[in-house]
């Protein structure tokens, strides 16, 4: 497997497909293989790099608590590993709040920058607080992120547009997967890391053309909150609104091809 020892741990990553080097940073959660479909999509433009984050897949789980630093510093690890002196970056939900670290932390390093469904934190506007969802009886959590996934969830909704309902259920088959003691733990430290999540006050730091997409129907990161990203870089920052919820880049079929060009 290939593995870089970096930062006091292990990290799993994959390489493939050929372009511009773009660097792929995954959401609350995720791991390279649950999220492969789409981070193969970008595999058709780009010679991509991914890895599994700290705690996450076939990543170390520390036992110290994790810090959003610390994740930035395991992607630019990742990236120096390769060889990339500079590269393009993608970080979506979860990892489009790595992805600032890295980028307001090493603005150097950075070509192109496109932030998914995320959201700067401090006084710009944090994502909503997943890890008070855990705490929540199983009917109520269940119905709390229906809402937050998308405003317009309703069963009204989905007898009407079943491929809204095909994308629950396929985030509901991840999040019910088996999990290890040792998985479950690093999922909290994840999400106990991304409470504290805040570069707004550091966005100015970021010099590279930079695209924030946000969806419509948002409750996780919403519109106000990318507008706020925008404001903070300046000038080399545009927002692109999408039909959509936080999973806008399954729903609104322009979204991704909009990501792609706009990165190569």
């Amino acid at each position: 497997m290939p593995t870089i020892a970096a930062n006091g741990i292990e990290i799993y990553y994959e390489r493939f497909g050929a372009g511009p080097p773009l660097l792929f940073c995954n959401g609350s959660g995720a791991t390279i293989e649950s999220s492969r479909p789409l981070i193969e999509i970008f595999g058709a433009s780009f010679d991509v790099v991914v890895h599994d984050q700290r705690g996450l897949g076939r990543t170390s789980v520390p036992t110290e608590p994790f810090t959003m630093a610390e994740y930035g510093a395991d992607a630019a690890a990742v990236a120096e590993h390769v060889g990339w002196d500079t590269y393009r970056v993608v970080g979506v939900s979860f990892g489009g709040m790595v992805a600032q670290e890295l980028a307001v932390t090493w603005p150097e390093r950075i070509e192109r920058l496109a932030l998914a469904c995320t959201s700067p934190g401090g006084v710009g506007g944090s994502s909503y607080p997943l890890h008070e969802l855990a705490d929540l009886p199983p009917a109520e959590r269940a119905e709390r992120g229906l809402t937050i996934l998308d405003s317009r969830f309703t069963p009204e909704w989905f007898e009407e547009h079943p491929a809204d309902r095909g994308v629950v259920e396929m985030q509901a088959q991840r999040a019910a997967a088996p999990r290890s003691d040792e998985q479950a733990r690093g999922e909290r430290a994840q999400l106990e890391a991304r409470r504290h999540h805040d570069v707004c006050d550091r966005l100015s730091r970021i010099t590279c053309p930079t695209l924030v997409a946000s969806g419509r129907y948002d409750g996780i990161a919403p519109v106000s909150n990318g507008e706020a990203i925008v404001a903070g870089i300046g000038a080399n920052a545009e927002l692109q609104v999408f039909e959509g919820g936080h999973l806008f880049f399954l729903q609104d079929r322009t979204a991704l091809p909009a990501i792609t060009d706009f990165l190569t």
